[in-house]
């Protein structure tokens, strides 16, 4: 098992530097932030740019993967992407990791623009990370699409990972899940919430079935394809005690999950805890589960 642990983009920068270079001293895998225009958990609250958070933190880390959680075609135009993936690439030595996904309802609506069905937005999607695959793989691209235009783009001088940055698929749709299949290195879920804790991990249990039939399907080999769980997408946050984060990455690692995804604890509204549960999760309980 692989651990992670997400920062929300909430901090200026003099506050922010050393969360992440305490994750890396803490020894996690991987570390997020949320990409997003305005996040529903903290809709007033402060926000900051999550390429500009991730290009700061490859400058005060060395070792641990950098993913951006997760980036969509709400407020992106796959062509100029591409400059900052191929940057955040570069300067983070080939660490960053990157989620992609439908994105949120708000970034979906608060630029203006006309109102899309969810299927549309999964079309949208589709054709948003198929783009980024060709954009990322080829010297010079032009495209007519649905939704994006591209008109004989040099994409040098390329990400530095070959044959291209990873994607790590969000989605829990059967096209998002064949997608994850085609197109990523990984897939990431939150589950689907329901009524309560037990709902959350039947359906983590359903979702994961999906995901290996449709890896059978396409004739994928499952060795070497992460599976990203973000652990405080149900009812409970997982730091709460060291011993309910225990037990949900045990459970997770039995749904064969091979990498779960915290998040740094905060004072009040969304992932409240404590830093004594973190410094004990990661001295005494990661190094038992690794």
């Amino acid at each position: 098992m692989r651990f992670g642990i997400t920062i929300l983009p909430e901090h200026p920068w003099s506050e922010a530097k050393e969360l992440w270079q305490q994750a890396e001293g803490y020894g996690f895998d991987h570390a997020w932030t949320y990409d997003h225009i305005t996040w529903s958990g903290l809709p007033d609250g402060p926000w900051y740019s999550a390429t500009t958070t991730l290009t700061a933190a490859s400058t005060v880390t060395a070792l641990m993967r950098l993913g951006m959680f997760v980036a969509s075609p709400n407020f992106r135009h796959p062509g100029a992407f591409l400059r900052e993936i191929t940057a955040l690439d570069d300067i983070s030595g080939g660490r960053f990791l990157l989620g992609l996904g439908t994105g949120g309802d708000i970034d979906a609506r608060i630029l203006g623009g006309p109102e899309l069905t969810m299927k549309q937005r999964v079309d949208r999607f589709e054709e948003f990370a198929q783009v980024l695959d060709v954009l990322l793989t080829n010297d010079k691209v032009s495209h007519e699409g649905e939704f994006f235009t591209i008109d004989g783009l040099a994409t040098a001088p390329g990400p530095r990972q070959r044959p291209r940055t990873p994607f790590i698929m969000a989605g829990n749709g059967p096209r998002s899940i064949r997608m994850a299949v085609s197109l990523g290195a990984g897939w990431v879920t939150t589950g689907i919430k329901g009524e309560d804790q037990d709902d959350w991990w039947a359906s983590l249990k359903d979702l994961s079935g999906k995901l290996d039939a449709a890896m059978e399907k396409a004739g994928r080999d499952p060795s070497g394809f992460g599976r990203f769980l973000n652990l405080d997408a149900g009812h409970r946050y997982s730091l709460e005690s060291a011993a309910l984060f225990e037990d949900t990455v045990g459970r997770a690692a039995e749904l064969g999950f091979t990498d779960v995804i915290t998040h740094w604890p905060r004072e009040d509204t969304v992932y409240v805890g404590s830093r004594e549960t973190l410094e004990t999760v990661v001295t005494d309980v990661i190094p038992r589960l690794r």
